[in-house]
């Protein structure tokens, strides 16, 4: 097969920090077969070259100042190509427009989160013509599938779900720390500052843990496009109190031992959250996982075995008495580890997910 995949127009692929859906294209592209040819086009940024190719893997970088920008020029570079499937991430908005220059080419739509599928960014009747045109729409996860069949019945024979994975070699367990009674318990959590992803609950439930746990800690790694969340929240640590560091952007190669510091990684999550692959890297990692327990995260984390789930979790206690039981009990947070660790290996891989892609993309082609 000749794939095309096209990347949203923020970032290149692959992404320097963050970006964590063009690191989903890098990592799928890398391990799909090199049976098949892959062509990227991704944004064009300084100190990125125009053009890459690896092995089996072509990327093409094109500038565009806005959306409508990056999207004419890609037009622009492949109209001329063919192929034998097209896949768009996480911009339903661009398959008409790839549909007016590839009207015989299967297109597959692959989704990450409902955020482009949804208000404020899109309206109902927008995202059901978009998704209309595609011949394929790929979700994340079970529950980013049964949302998009509920929410779409018109295209419910077009859904598919594909989970996403962790490179196990990169993100490995850390060699055990030393037992002590005034070491730091380190509190993790990993992810865009934003308000659906519920830092401000897990601010509070740290502050309940240190009443047990007075060596408690909080170390969040992840930027915003808002200077002013991020300020409310350094706001709010001050009047709670608890110690917190903010590590901003870390680079993905630094993100295996940011996990490898920690006691525990949180994930308290307050909206649908499609997979949350932070999850999966943290139990790679060999840390045990505290999550909400919504959207795709209980696709992941099996409770009492491999994570704990928190079902209420808009209440910090709920998180704190999850915490404070894990610190307390480290024979129980390193079984959970453990199990977390084999699960990522077993289930989670790379590989596993451009597998299940590529035998999609064969059987839609064969038709």
């Amino acid at each position: 097969m000749r794939i095309l995949i096209i990347a949203p127009e923020q970032i290149p692929v692959p992404p320097p920090v963050g970006g964590s859906v063009e690191h989903n294209i890098y990592q799928i592209a890398k391990k799909i077969s090199s049976k098949h040819q892959v062509t990227i086009i991704s944004r064009l940024r300084p100190n990125y070259p125009r053009k890459t190719i690896l092995g089996h893997i072509t990327i093409i970088r094109v500038a565009g100042s806005n959306k409508q920008a990056y999207l004419s020029n890609v037009v622009h570079t492949i109209k001329r190509q063919r192929y034998d499937l097209i896949q768009i991430d996480n911009r339903p908005k661009f398959v008409q427009t790839i549909r007016k220059t590839f009207p015989l080419t299967p297109i597959s739509i692959f989704l990450h989160s409902t955020t482009f599928i949804s208000s404020p960014i899109t309206t109902k009747k927008q995202a059901t013509s978009d998704l209309r045109q595609a011949n394929l729409v790929i979700g994340n996860s079970l529950s980013l599938q049964k949302h998009l069949k509920r929410n779409f019945p018109i295209i419910s024979r077009k859904v598919r779900f594909v989970h996403l994975g962790v490179d196990v070699n990169q993100y490995r367990p850390r060699k055990k720390k030393s037992a002590g009674l005034h070491r730091p318990f380190v509190i993790l959590f990993a992810g865009r500052l934003i308000p659906l992803k519920g830092i401000p609950v897990l601010m509070k439930a740290t502050q309940i843990v240190r009443k047990s746990i007075p060596t408690a800690k909080l170390q969040i790694a992840g930027g915003t496009g808002k200077p002013s969340y991020k300020k409310y929240l350094k706001q709010l640590a001050s009047t709670l109190r608890i110690p917190v560091t903010f590590k901003g952007y870390v680079p993905r190669s630094q993100m295996p031992s940011f996990y490898r510091s920690g006691d525990c990684f949180v994930c308290p999550s307050q909206r649908h959250e499609a997979f949350g692959l932070v999850n999966v890297e943290a139990m790679a990692s060999g840390i045990p996982v505290v999550a909400s327990r919504i959207g795709g995260i209980p696709e992941i984390i099996k409770h009492q075995h491999n994570g704990i789930l928190v079902s209420n979790y808009k209440r910090p206690e709920a998180f704190a008495k999850e915490i404070v039981h894990l610190a307390k009990n480290p024979s129980k947070a390193y079984r959970i580890a453990k199990h977390a660790r084999l699960d990522a290996t077993k289930k989670f891989s790379w590989r596993a997910t451009a597998r299940k892609l590529e035998n999609i993309y064969s059987s839609k082609i064969s038709e």
